[in-house]
């Protein structure tokens, strides 16, 4: 399975007017990062960035004037998405302005059932919240203090990070990881080895009491030839 984390930043909050001007992006197979990403700057044309939009990002129009349209690198774009999931952190926001720049491209938008709003998944996992991004890699252990703005990519690692955690932890990822590897030919350890039945070399030390043994055999004893303890005895 292919998802691919994604987020955007863009000049305001409107995405009739508004424009991306940022677009960073994960890979994930079966859960795992495979260290593809995409990081791709956009000029929003005549459209100026917010002040508070500037606040939040620090992109400024001056350096948005040598970048190239959305129509420029909606091919790269589409080419590094194509066959997967899309995932973003409150992705209503980022699908409306995805959409936008679709359609004024004649594109068709990207359908509901493509998307992941891991936001949602927050929700349903922490309904006493709160879930921004900051407060789950809190809540998750992910160290986030070098994100002193938001940015595309930085936030996509973050969220990578902070989604793997919500569908099972990395504990998972590692297995999914180790099974991928496998199927593709990698070697990661000894099939032999890996399906051997590790032994004791010593068994562990009774955990039960002479005193203990003694009470259960007795109550054993009480519950007679019928009792379903009585089929299985003791074995050691």
């Amino acid at each position: 399975m292919r998802e691919i984390i994604f987020d955007t930043e863009t000049t305001g909050l409107d995405s009739r007017t508004d424009r991306i001007i940022e677009i960073g992006g994960i890979e994930l197979i079966n859960h795992f990062p495979t260290g593809r990403s995409l990081h791709l700057y956009v000029s929003p044309g005549d459209q100026k960035v917010h002040p508070d939009a500037l606040a939040v990002h620090g992109i400024t129009d001056e350096f948005l004037k040598d970048k190239p349209p959305f129509a420029d690198i909606v091919e790269e774009l589409l080419g590094f998405f194509e066959g997967a999931k899309w995932i973003a952190h409150n992705a209503t926001f980022d699908m409306g302005f995805i959409n936008a720049e679709f359609a004024r491209l004649g594109l068709p938008p990207i359908l509901p059932d493509m998307v992941t709003d891991t936001l949602s998944l927050a929700r349903r996992k922490h309904p006493m919240g709160p879930n921004s991004l900051d407060a789950l890699c809190r809540r998750y252990g992910i160290d986030n203090s070098h994100r002193t703005k938001h940015g595309a990519l930085l936030d996509s690692e973050l969220l990578a990070e902070v989604y793997i955690e919500m569908i099972g932890g990395r504990q998972t990822a590692l297995g999914l990881a180790t099974v991928s590897a496998n199927r593709a030919g990698v070697d990661t350890v000894d099939d032999d080895a890996a399906g051997a039945i590790l032994v004791r070399p010593e068994p562990l030390a009774p955990r039960l009491t002479t005193i203990e043994r003694a009470a259960h055999d007795a109550l054993v004893a009480k519950l007679g030839e019928k009792g379903i303890w009585a089929k299985y005895g003791r074995q050691n």
